[in-house]
């Protein structure tokens, strides 16, 4: 949930590719269908509160979370819901405008939300929650997009990444979801604080990458980087 790229294949083509930071101790369980509000969804489930930073229904909609909105905010709960579960309830509205216009984020700490919607030609929206206000970005979805959690890469170093991610995109004409996942897996520096498979002490590290691509159907590639397991649906 704290790095994400969006890499557009077409009109109704994209890869959605996630890394989560988090502690080893919260491993989640592997993608799995699940009936969820009526719907049939596919996303890794966080252990404790239930809830995901990516999920789609294979059909119209996929939705990315990362922590944190501009910059690092200061913690203070409790909190009225995880922000992981509000990802699964977007699934009780018709759509991204009823989800926006009518959910209740008071409440919630602040987060960064990439909601893709590809009913017709994909539809690309940033939703950013500072914790006070909602901050609504439609953003084109014939060009390629990185974010970078504020809560673990201050301003430089989102930019710094943001390189990165120029070099390789001026390396690949045409995206594959292997290669972007290896980019996800080894891209950087050498610096292990800040590389896109990073590690911070014993208690912070990528533990997972995600990634969603889109094409005449939906393929699912999930890879636990602490067991080395990968999942495909």
């Amino acid at each position: 949930m704290c790095t994400v790229t969006f890499l557009p294949k077409g009109p109704q083509s994209y890869i959605l590719t996630s890394n989560r930071d988090e502690t080893p101790k919260r491993a989640a369980l592997h993608p799995a269908e699940y009936s969820v509000f009526g719907h049939t969804l596919y996303f890794p489930k966080e252990p404790l509160a239930g809830g995901t930073w990516i999920v789609t229904d294979k059909q119209r909609f996929t939705l990315c979370l990362l922590n944190g909105a501009f910059v690092i905010h200061e913690r203070n709960p409790p909190y009225r819901l995880s922000r992981g579960q509000m990802v699964l309830e977007f699934f009780r509205y018709a759509d991204v405008s009823a989800f926006l216009k009518d959910y209740d984020f008071q409440g919630i700490e602040p987060f960064t939300l990439v909601l893709v919607d590809s009913t017709d030609e994909i539809d690309l929206t940033e939703l950013v929650w500072d914790g006070n206000e909602a901050h609504v970005r439609k953003l084109s979805a014939d060009e390629p997009y990185i974010w970078s959690s504020a809560t673990l890469y201050p301003k430089e170093i989102a930019d710094q990444r943001r390189d990165w991610f120029r070099s390789w995109l001026e390396e690949h004409e045409r995206f594959a979801q292997s290669e972007i996942i290896d980019f996800h897996k080894y891209g950087g520096r050498g610096d292990l604080w800040n590389n896109f498979v990073m590690k911070r002490g014993d208690n912070l590290e990528t533990v997972s990458i995600t990634s969603i691509e889109k094409g005449d159907d939906f393929a699912v590639k999930y890879e636990d980087l602490l067991t080395s397991e990968v999942t495909l649906s």
